[in-house]
């Protein structure tokens, strides 16, 4: 068995780049290609913080591609599913290069809601309004209850060999 899964929340680092693979819009394959970059922070051993960035290239095909020319811009917040590719070309000056990217199955926008009410001032995508979460009331108990009766025994049944044919739960 093997598994290639990658989860990915971070920020766009260039507008989509959307291209059709027959190069007809009206019937060929959308592709759309960007970077996100994903950032942890630490403090090193003297204690400064520090930050390091990674880079990835990502790819969405069809309706993740169509997501991605219509909402997504630089700077948009992602949290992205996906699998792990390697794939190699050739550059121009004939040699051989390789590039890992990430092809993407899940694409959700998240960020903060000023972030999706200007993109909606612009045209984009507005994420619904989510109401502030408020823990369920908790009833409330007695400091000391007595211990609940011993259920009674239950009666024995006996063994039947066979249900009648017209007893059927169905």
């Amino acid at each position: 068995m093997s598994l290639n899964k990658v989860m990915l929340i971070g920020n766009v680092g260039r507008d989509p780049e959307v291209r059709y693979l027959d190069g007809n819009s009206q019937s060929g394959t959308k592709v759309a290609t960007f970077t996100l970059a994903t950032s942890e922070r630490y403090k090193d051993r003297n204690g400064e913080l520090r930050e390091n960035t990674e880079w990835h290239n990502i790819v969405c095909w069809r309706a993740n591609a169509d997501v991605a020319e219509r909402f997504i811009h630089k700077g948009t917040q992602l949290y992205i599913e996906g699998r792990l590719r390697t794939r190699s070309y050739t550059d121009p000056q004939g040699v051989k290069k390789y590039t890992t990217e990430i092809q993407v199955d899940v694409l959700q926008l998240l960020g903060r809601r000023e972030d999706s009410e200007a993109a909606a001032s612009q045209g984009g995508y507005s994420a619904p309004a989510q109401p502030a979460y408020s823990a369920p009331a908790q009833p409330a108990q007695p400091a000391y209850s007595a211990p609940a009766a011993a259920p009674a025994a239950a009666a024995p049944v006996a063994p039947v060999d066979e249900a009648p044919a017209d007893d059927l739960p169905f």
